[in-house]
Order: C-alpha cells, then sequence, then structure tokens
C-alpha cells in the first residue's frame, strides 16, 4: 500500500523539520528510499480489516527474555514456545520478546548485529512460529548500538557512510545540563585512525550512541522493521526513545525532533502493516511519558511508569492515597491511544516517575522497606555531580513478602491484588513472566556479573519448571491458574474494553481504591483493599451512580459470590468485581 498524496507531503515536511541542516537533494534521496522501501514491502504483508481494531479486553503482555527458559540440546525459543503453548494459556495473547538480535551485553539491549539471532536463541523462522498463535511485539533499539557493531568498527576506520552513524561530538562543553540515567562516564575515549575520540555513551561503555543527525540512520531502522515484520513481529516498541537526539545546552531528553522521528516511524510502520501497534518506553515523569501519546499522532502506548512503584508502596505501606490521587487523574488519551499498565519488568522498579507524586520521606521509606527484602537501589548522575536514586531492584515477588514469616498466604494474596489491579484498569495490562512464576532475587547470578537487574532476571531449567507447573499446589502453578480465571472472566465483561471509561468513586473506608468501569448496564464496580484487615463496606458507598440500586444483590465476578443486605465484606488484600445481579442464588451476607 504505497503512501497517499497527503501522508507523503506529511511526511516529507516532517523530514524537513528534523533535518534542517541536510540540502533539499538529501531529503528528497531520503524520502525516495524510504517510499521505495514501503512501496516494495507494504502488499505482502498481512493486514487486518481495519486499523481501529488493534486491541480488545483479551490482549495482555507476557514480557519475558528469549532464554528466560532453557533445556539441554533445544533451542531457547523452541523452549519458550512449549512453556507459552502449554501453560500460559491466554496470559500471552500478545508477547513481548525483549532483544533477540545478536548482542554483547545489558540482556541483548547492545545490538551488535541486526541480521542475526543471538547464538543458542534459535533461528528467524522460530520466532515466526511463536507467532502464529499471538501477537509478537519486538524492541527497536534507537539509542545505541554494542561497541563491536560493524557501524562502530567502519567509524574506527574512519569508513564512510556508516562511520558518520556515531555520535561523537567534538568537545565535551555543550553537555552539561544533559539527563543521565546511569552515574558512568558520559563520554568513552576509543582509538581511531583518527586518533583518540570521545563517543557518546549514554548507557555504559558498550552501548555507543547512534548520531540521529545523520538521516539515513532511518532507511536502515526501516529494513529491520520490515525483517521484524516479515518474521511475525506488529507490535513495535522503541526503546528508551527520548534519549536519542542531542541538543547542546539542552537536557537532551524529549528533544522536539525525537518527537517527530517517532511520528515518522508511526507512518511508515501503518503502511507498512495497518494493524500495527507502536509504543515508546520512557522512564521519566507521567507528563513528559504521556507527551508521546497525547499527540494522537506518535505512538498507539506509553508505559504508565508510576503504577509500579504506587502499587509497591500501597502494598508495603498499607497506604492507597497516592494511588487513589492516580485514579482520579486518568488521563483522557486520543483514540487508539492507551497506556500499559504493569508491575514488574526485566528493568528495576523507576523511581523517577515518581517526582511530584510521592514525597522524599515516603520514598525514603520504601527503599528501606525493600532493601530489608532483599533489594538493592540503583543511582544516577545529576548534573551538579550528586547521585540521585533511579530504580529500585527487587523481583516482584520478594517485594509482595510480608514482615511475619508464618504469614506466607498474605505474600500470595498481595501478588495477586497487584496483578488484579492492572487488570482493572483502561489500557493494556502486562505481566512479566519471572513474576508470574513467583522468582526469588536471584543472587547466583548477580554475585556472577555484578548488575543489580540481574536480581529479577532469573533464567529457568525447564525440567524443574515445568515440573512444578504440573503440579496445581505450587505457588507458580496456582499463580497462573487465579490469573488465568480472572482473565477468562475479563474478557466476557464489556467494561474491560481497554478504552471503556473509567470512575474514581470516594469511600469512607480508608487504603481502598474503588472505580468504576464501562457504561450504563455494562457498568462493573471495582474494590481492591490494600490492607491487611478485613472491612465491611456499606452498599451505600457505591450509590452515586444513576444505575446503582440500594439494597440490590450484587455478584462478584472473581468468586461468583452474591452480596447483598446493607454491605459487602472485603478480605485483606482482596479484589472485587461487582454488577447488579438478580438470581436466586445462595448470598453471602
Amino acid at each position: 500500500m504505497a503512501l497517499e498524496k497527503n501522508q507523503t507531503e506529511h511526511l516529507a515536511n516532517l523530514l524537513n523539520e528534523i533535518y534542517k541542516d541536510q540540502s533539499a537533494e538529501n531529503i528528497d534521496l531520503l524520502l525516495s528510499q524510504l517510499m521505495q522501501i514501503v512501496e516494495e514491502n507494504s502488499n505482502s504483508f498481512k493486514n487486518s480489516p481495519s486499523h481501529y481494531h488493534l486491541w480488545d479486553s483479551s490482549s495482555v503482555v507476557l514480557i519475558t527474555y528469549p532464554d528466560a527458559v532453557y533445556f539441554p540440546d533445544k533451542s531457547s525459543l523452541e523452549v519458550l514456545s512449549q512453556l507459552l503453548n502449554n501453560y500460559l494459556g491466554n496470559l500471552a495473547s500478545v508477547l513481548h520478546i525483549l532483544p533477540f538480535l545478536s548482542s554483547t551485553s545489558d540482556g541483548g539491549f547492545a545490538v551488535s548485529d541486526y541480521e542475526k539471532i543471538h547464538s543458542g536463541l534459535g533461528d528467524w523462522e522460530d520466532l515466526k512460529s511463536i507467532s502464529k498463535n499471538r501477537k509478537l511485539m519486538a524492541d527497536i533499539v534507537l539509542n545505541h548500538v554494542s561497541a563491536s557493531h560493524k557501524w562502530v568498527q567502519d567509524f574506527i576506520k574512519d569508513k564512510k557512510p556508516y562511520s558518520q552513524y556515531i555520535l561523537a561530538p567534538s568537545n565535551k562543553k555543550d553537555w552539561i545540563n544533559v539527563f543521565r540515567p546511569r552515574n558512568s562516564e558520559l563520554f568513552t575515549s576509543i582509538q581511531t585512525l583518527r586518533g583518540k575520540r570521545n563517543v557518546w555513551t549514554t548507557f555504559g561503555p558498550d552501548q555507543i550512541d547512534l548520531n540521529w543527525k545523520e538521516p539515513f540512520l532511518l532507511v536502515e531502522f526501516l529494513k529491520l522493521i520490515v525483517k521484524y515484520i516479515n518474521y511475525g513481529v506488529g507490535w513495535f516498541r522503541l526503546d528508551a526513545v527520548g534519549f536519542i537526539w542531542k541538543n547542546p545546552g539542552t537536557s537532551c531528553l524529549h528533544e522536539d525532533e525525537a518527537h517527530k522521528i517517532v511520528k515518522v516511524i508511526r507512518i511508515l510502520i501503518n503502511k507498512l502493516l495497518t494493524d500495527s501497534v507502536l509504543i515508546t518506553e520512557t522512564n521519566v515523569p507521567q507528563k513528559e511519558n504521556l507527551s508521546y501519546i497525547l499527540p494522537g499522532d506518535e505512538s498507539n502506548i506509553a508505559y504508565n511508569f508510576p503504577l509500579p512503584p504506587l502499587i509497591l508502596e500501597a502494598i508495603i505501606s498499607n497506604k492507597a492515597d497516592l494511588l487513589n490521587q492516580l485514579i482520579k487523574e486518568w488521563p483522557d488519551l486520543p483514540k487508539n491511544s492507551l497506556l500499559l499498565n504493569f508491575t514488574a519488568c526485566h528493568d528495576g522498579i523507576g523511581l523517577i516517575p515518581l517526582k511530584g507524586l510521592m514525597s522524599n520521606d515516603r520514598m525514603q521509606k520504601l527503599l528501606s522497606d525493600c532493601e530489608a527484602k532483599g533489594g538493592l537501589v540503583s543511582h544516577r548522575l545529576k548534573p551538579d555531580g550528586e547521585e540521585e536514586p533511579y530504580e529500585l531492584n527487587i523481583s516482584w515477588w520478594n517485594a509482595m513478602r510480608c514482615e511475619a514469616e508464618e504469614l506466607p498466604l498474605l505474600q500470595v494474596k498481595r501478588f495477586l491484588l497487584s496483578q488484579l489491579f492492572i487488570l482493572s484498569l483502561p489500557g493494556i495490562p502486562a505481566f512479566y513472566l519471572q513474576a508470574l512464576l513467583a522468582s526469588d532475587n536471584d543472587w547466583d547470578t548477580f554475585r556472577k556479573t555484578g548488575h543489580r537487574r540481574d536480581l529479577n532476571r532469573e533464567r529457568f531449567d525447564a525440567y524443574h519448571l515445568f515440573r512444578e507447573l504440573n503440579n496445581p499446589d505450587s505457588v507458580s502453578s496456582r499463580n497462573l491458574q487465579y490469573l488465568q480465571m480472572a482473565l477468562n472472566k475479563r474478557i466476557q465483561l464489556n467494561a474491560f474494553q481497554p478504552e471503556a471509561p473509567i470512575e474514581y468513586i470516594p469511600v469512607s473506608v480508608n487504603n481502598f481504591v474503588v472505580f468504576s468501569r464501562g457504561n450504563l448496564e455494562d457498568k462493573v464496580w471495582i474494590i481492591h483493599n490494600f490492607t491487611g484487615n478485613s472491612y465491611n463496606l456499606p452498599f451505600s458507598e457505591l450509590n452515586n451512580h444513576e444505575n446503582f440500586i440500594m439494597n440490590q444483590r450484587l455478584k462478584d465476578h472473581l468468586s461468583d459470590k452474591i452480596f447483598s443486605g446493607s454491605c459487602i465484606k472485603v478480605k485483606p488484600y482482596s479484589v472485587l468485581w461487582l454488577q447488579p445481579n438478580d438470581k436466586e442464588n445462595t448470598d453471602e451476607k
């Protein structure tokens, strides 16, 4: 499907705005090459009848490394496929396989070759096979490449044109305001044919930043996108996209040119695959995070980064006031734009998104509480040379642990509360495989690597894991069974469509989070108890809706129990999905 005339003009205008220093001839050549790639490939890809149905209430993302599960003499992707097909069911309708291309470090994010899948993982056909039963989501690492990448080697040898793709500013003086996500040096010195050169390294010396002021980088990444689509990928995650454009004297974060590059990628991907979904990953305060979806023509989905630390703090402290504030201020988003709601992921629990949401005293208490559970705190370097907490490194399962060792059941209830909370919200829920499998802090790997994020990246021996999942009484098996049940109930309720409205409901019981989803007769009332105590919630607390009648019977879809009378008993760390019910079943008073 070729670009229409107005789209071509819009694309040309964006390219001219981004690359102001380029000649008209260069922009014309760039546009011509991009359009040629689109025209040569778009008709060969399977497109859905309408791109207005990008997701529904069954859409759930499972986040996993390609080698999270291993077995001797089998490729990692083959073993992962076995896990998905036999045990995960509807919890992986969208599968986010973390970086699978050849790489040298950082869990695959230091890409060394865009053409090859990393050794031992399998091949491109394995990837395509996995995509047959689900949507596939993959990372496009725009900001940097491995120090071993061909472009870096060409930079060292001063071989054009690829040597121009590496970012090596002529001086260090213009970059004092740069936002740093790490406490490592911003520049790394490497020996080249032209002598020592300082290359930009946002995330560390093995991840060398790309020079996005070189326009033909777009062509290179469009070729990668085409390859991804050829092997089943339809959802595209732009990793660390906020860092890609650097302007002197600025923070070099979320620059206008970076936003416009996202717009360009959105146009190109949509022409290749009309039901494609673009996701931006920007671990920053919510206002900056939302700036990638509020325009309506950038990403389809942004990660809801304040959510994990707010949920964690509410469960540990038994204080839900900050979560209630988040629900009250839930943003109105353009059509085909959503938030990705998650708790755990492959990275740490980001703390920068808490700025303006949580006091420093409460954050410090959260960090100390998690350190007592075996967690670690990573820091970033501020422009003034001081360090500040950047992320919390701990497995989500360990973070759910209660202080009293004799109460393991509460750890399960806390965990399920956290996962049901993200299932209840507008948007798309995302689960992390290690969290679902009740993975503890992986101290063995951390001691070997020294990388704090490895605490939450346990790899599982398939033989032992499958034996555990075949035991219906194991914690991991019960987690999966319960969440699959909850998701099946969710799919049957129109109120849980991703874009269905949310309305905050204030109640007198402290540290409950109560809201409704949906409209009119489809509406569901959702109650979360973020405390370790049982409470009776009066029906009258919910009676601020035109279709909620006092003293009527209410069914909880999660337990199938019927409530009637004047109040609802809400147990510790429990969740209720309530709707009016007229059937004459057994009541729970």
